[in-house]
């Protein structure tokens, strides 16, 4: 089982549940429609990865979002993560009404920082992300169409999730192509303070 690391411990998530569509200015940026429900979808263990995968072939996007760790039936630790997306891939999938997995449940699609706790009355967090030194994402918990309480609950209508567990809540607009040598760095927010932040380059 793959991991990630929380307080300098190995934990290995269970499953990560996606939100989608869940910040307006990203649904517009790529053209979607505003969705009446919910968007979720899964990725496995197995997509846990700990760098960005070689660019070769078909364009992959990435996606900075605020990802938040299952402890004791709520929400206990948070961190930066990277979604990555073969969105070519996507776009012809959605087209035939087929399911996503092959776009975004990948080896290797997930990428986080280390889970840090949450800090007591953590009602607002925001994400920013920089590639080659220029902010290119950000993004706050305001902003979001379900905010975590609202995720939590609706996920746990039809779905058990276990400690360790990794709820994605969904990117802000300006996601992008990932470039050979481009250098990302993400960060995760409360209050103006910084949690957590992680760097990775493209190879």
């Amino acid at each position: 089982m793959n991991t990630v690391r929380l307080n300098g411990q190995a934990v290995s998530p269970s499953k990560i549940v996606c939100v989608g569509r869940n910040y307006v200015a990203h649904i517009e940026e790529l053209g979607n429609s505003v969705p009446e429900d919910m968007v979720v979808f899964l990725k496995p263990n197995s997509a846990i990865g700990a760098e960005l995968p070689a660019v070769c072939g078909e364009p992959l996007h990435y996606e900075g979002e605020i990802c938040l760790m299952v402890g004791s039936g709520g929400f206990s630790a948070v961190a930066f993560g990277l979604d990555l997306t073969r969105r070519a891939l996507q776009s012809s999938l959605k087209a035939q009404g087929l399911p996503w997995e092959r776009a975004k449940a990948f080896d290797g699609s997930a990428l986080f920082s280390d889970f840090v706790p949450l800090p007591a009355g953590w009602s607002g967090l925001s994400v920013e992300l920089d590639i080659n030194g220029v902010e290119v994402q950000r993004g706050d918990t305001g902003l979001m169409l379900y905010r975590p309480d609202a995720i939590l609950a609706e996920i746990q209508t039809f779905m058990s999730l276990d400690d360790g567990d990794i709820v994605m809540t969904g990117t802000p607009k300006g996601v992008g192509r990932v470039r050979a040598g481009d250098e990302f760095s993400g960060r995760i927010k409360a209050g103006g303070r910084q949690l957590v932040s992680a760097c990775w380059t493209a190879k």
